[in-house]
């Protein structure tokens, strides 16, 4: 898989769509991340790392599993996540050009040299970092 995150994202994006529960995928400290930022603001319920063991032979790897949040009509609380920043081209910004995402209704995510967090915590920071992708 050459962008997990972005593997991630579509995961969600596939699991609202149908009105899943919850989704699982294979587990990476910056997917975890992600997940509680989410978890944090409010986009998802849950986000827990369900532990591998073994299986038979084989050696089963820890999943990350979220459990998604819907309104009472049944409209998932995300209705898009994308990638902003892919593997082939990154996008960067400044501490003055973090953007706001539908008027501050929706997030972006940013990984800065103070670990992963909102447009909003990097603002009061003032930190500017790698724009991975944004929320609403």
């Amino acid at each position: 898989m050459t962008d997990p995150i972005a593997d991630m994202f579509t995961r969600i994006r596939n699991a609202a769509a149908v009105r899943k529960g919850e989704v699982s995928m294979p587990m990476s400290k910056m997917k975890y991340e992600i997940a509680k930022i989410l978890e944090k603001e409010g986009w998802i319920s849950r986000a827990e790392i369900v532990a591998g063991g073994l299986s038979g032979r084989r050696t089963q790897f820890d999943q990350l599993k979220l459990v998604l949040k819907y309104q009472k009509n049944g409209k998932s609380h995300i209705s898009g996540i994308k990638r902003i920043s892919k593997s082939g081209a990154r996008v960067y910004v400044g501490k003055d050009e973090i953007p706001t995402i539908l008027n501050n209704f929706g997030i972006a995510i940013l990984s800065t040299s103070s670990g992963m967090m909102t447009n909003r915590e990097a603002r009061r920071q003032k930190v500017g970092g790698e724009l991975v992708g944004e929320v609403y």
